[in-house]
C-alpha cells in the first residue's frame, strides 16, 4: 500500500490511522533516511493508541515504553541504528507480547522476532537525503537545514505474515 504524506502533520495523521490496525503484539518496521519522519509518524501511532507521551526519538536510550492511557497495549519505541545485531536487540527484553513495538532502523535485525510485522519504508523523493541510508546525510549546514524541511514523503506499508494476510498492507493484493 502506497501513501502520500505531503507533510510532517500527514505523517502524524497516518500514523493515528494506522493506529486504528495495530494491537498488542504488532511489530512495526520503520525504514528510511535520517529525517524521513520515523519518530513523526511513531508520534502518530502513539496518539493514535492512546499512549502517555511525548514520543521522541529514543536515538540515545535504545528504547521508551510509553504507557497506555485507556488500558490498551503499550507503545516500545525502539532506535536500533546503533545496535549492530539481532543479539544486542534481544538483550533490550523487550515486550513483544503486550505492546506495540515500533523498530527505527530495524530491518534486518529482527528477523526471528516475530512471524508477523509491518514494515513501512519512507522515501524522501525531493529532499536532501544523500544515498539513503541516512549515514553521512548531513555533511554541512545545507544538508542539515534540508533535513529538517517539512516536505512529501512516501511510504511504501507491507504486511507480512498470518496477522497481515487479507488486510489491506497484506503483500501481493
Amino acid at each position: 500500500m502506497e501513501v502520500h504524506a505531503p507533510d510532517a502533520d500527514a505523517m502524524e495523521a497516518f500514523g493515528r490511522e494506522l493506529a486504528a490496525d495495530l494491537r498488542a503484539g504488532d511489530l512495526v518496521l520503520l525504514t528510511g533516511p535520517l529525517g524521513a519522519g520515523k519518530t513523526t509518524l511513531t508520534r502518530g501511532i502513539g496518539d493514535g493508541i492512546g499512549v502517555r507521551g511525548p514520543v521522541q526519538s529514543p536515538t540515545f536510550v535504545l528504547a521508551r515504553t510509553h504507557p497506555n492511557l485507556a488500558g490498551g497495549p503499550s507503545l516500545v519505541h525502539v532506535d536500533a541504528y546503533r545496535l549492530g545485531s539481532a543479539a544486542l536487540l534481544d538483550d533490550l527484553d523487550l515486550d513483544f507480547d503486550h505492546a506495540v513495538v515500533v523498530v527505527e532502523w530495524g530491518a534486518g535485525l529482527l528477523d526471528d522476532a516475530s512471524e508477523s510485522w509491518l514494515e513501512v519504508v519512507i522515501e524522501r523523493p525531493t529532499g536532501a537525503a544523500g544515498d539513503g541510508t541516512g549515514v553521512g546525510d548531513a555533511t554541512d549546514a545545507a544538508d542539515a537545514e534540508l533535513l529538517g524541511a517539512d516536505e512529501p514523503r512516501v511510504l511504501d506499508v507491507r504486511g507480512y505474515g498470518p496477522r497481515w494476510a487479507g488486510t489491506r498492507f497484506a503483500v501481493g493484493r
